[in-house]
Formats: C-alpha cells, structure tokens, sequence
C-alpha cells in the first residue's frame, strides 16, 4: 500500500457558458454546441449531450448571464423524452442560450 492518497474534488467547477450553436432548422431550435472563454483566453466548445452528461456525473455547474443577473443551466425532457439544457428561468424552449451569440 504506499502512494498518494487519491482525491476527488467533490466541488463541481463553475463554468461560464457565454456562446451557442443552434439549429435553427430544428422546429424547437435545439441547442447543439455551448461555449465560452477559458481563463487563459482560449475558447471551449462542448456538445449538449458532453455537457448535460458533465453536469449530471458533478463535473461541470453551468450558468450564463442574462437580464443583468447570473442564471444556473439544468437540464429539462422534452415531451419526446430527450433531455436538453435551458436555463433554470426558462419555462420549456432554452430561450436564454438561444438568445447567447453564436459559437465561432
């Protein structure tokens, strides 16, 4: 037995979601891609599935800014049964992701 004792940060990191990439064919307008800014300035990109899949294991807590406050992202089930994120303010469409730029 000897090494270091593994630790595991119990503490989700809080992440910006600051742009979007929609499908604006999609009748519902899903959301495809989010992004933001690292602290070092590079850009980041994660699909809703990669993202949704993070913040249910505990690895990422998103929020976005919107109407001059700060709004968590959690996921919602369309009545299909496919999840989705939106923010916690909205009632079904994520109208406050939409609403974000586009992803470059």
């Amino acid at each position: 037995m000897g090494g270091k004792p593994t630790c595991i940060d119990p503490m989700p990191k809080l992440v910006q979601i600051q742009c979007a990439k929609c499908d604006k064919a999609d009748p519902h307008q899903r959301v495809r891609y989010i992004g933001g800014m690292n602290p070092d300035g590079t850009r980041w990109t994660l699909s809703e599935d990669v993202a949704i899949a993070g913040l249910k294991e505990g690895k990422w807590r998103f929020w976005t800014a919107g109407d001059k406050k700060s709004v968590w992202i959690v996921t919602a089930k369309s009545p299909s049964g496919r999840e989705y994120l939106k923010a916690e303010t909205d009632w079904v469409q994520p109208a406050k992701l939409l609403a974000l730029p586009d992803c470059p």
